[in-house]
């Protein structure tokens, strides 16, 4: 009976954990950022369903899958294989999977917000990547991540703004104040988004954001 309690309660672990692993994927990759940035696109050009919620996280999914995709092989090559083949443990094949990914995480992070959860953690002085634990790693990396993703928002959101500021101005000074705005400047922002092809501009700018 000891034993079936003891199975159930690591079965309800396991579950438990399985149902973290996606959410724990988005923090650590850089979907936060490719998300956050195609939503501030769609607030810029004013069509809150447009593209709807779905295609969006498809459109991150998938981006982030191609940024981590050289992560990804290594973690393959260097963890998962040899695991596959019995060759290591599942200990050194969880050790050898971290390091990639602690690599890419460093590489997107700031130093200031490392200083800061290391301080928060009661780090003493680290001098290495090797003296950051990744349990402080991650909600630097999750800071520094969103501060990029806004910096990136507010120059996709700047002309957008613009366009807003130049039609109400217009519109005011026809004394046209009953009409509007958001009528008149949608058009327009959507028309240049289309002819600069912004998705290309956007999408080329958020990955080569993460090549350092």
């Amino acid at each position: 009976m000891k034993a079936d309690g003891s199975n159930a309660v690591q079965l309800l672990l396991l579950i438990g954990g399985i149902s973290l692993v996606p959410a724990l994927l988005f923090t650590v990759t850089g979907f936060t950022r490719i998300l956050i940035v195609l939503g501030f696109i769609r607030s810029g050009l004013g069509t809150p369903s447009a593209p709807p919620n779905q295609v969006l996280v498809g459109i991150a999914l998938f981006l982030t899958m191609f940024v981590m995709f050289p992560t990804f092989t290594k973690i393959k090559d260097d963890a998962i294989v040899p695991l596959q083949k019995n060759k290591i443990t599942q200990q050194v094949a969880f050790k050898r999977a971290e390091g990639p990914m602690r690599e890419f995480m460093f590489d997107q992070t700031r130093t200031k917000d490392l200083a800061l959860f290391a301080k928060l953690g009661k780090v003493e002085h680290p001098k290495t990547r090797a003296d950051i634990p990744t349990h402080v790693l991650i909600p630097a990396f999750i800071i520094s991540e969103l501060k990029t993703s806004f910096q990136i928002g507010f120059l996709i959101f700047l002309p957008f703004l613009i366009i807003d500021l130049v039609v109400g101005a217009t519109l005011m000074s026809m004394g046209m104040v009953m009409l509007p705005p958001v009528f008149i400047s949608l058009p327009f922002k959507i028309l240049l988004f289309v002819l600069v092809d912004g998705w290309n501009l956007v999408t080329r700018s958020l990955v080569e954001s993460f090549h350092v």
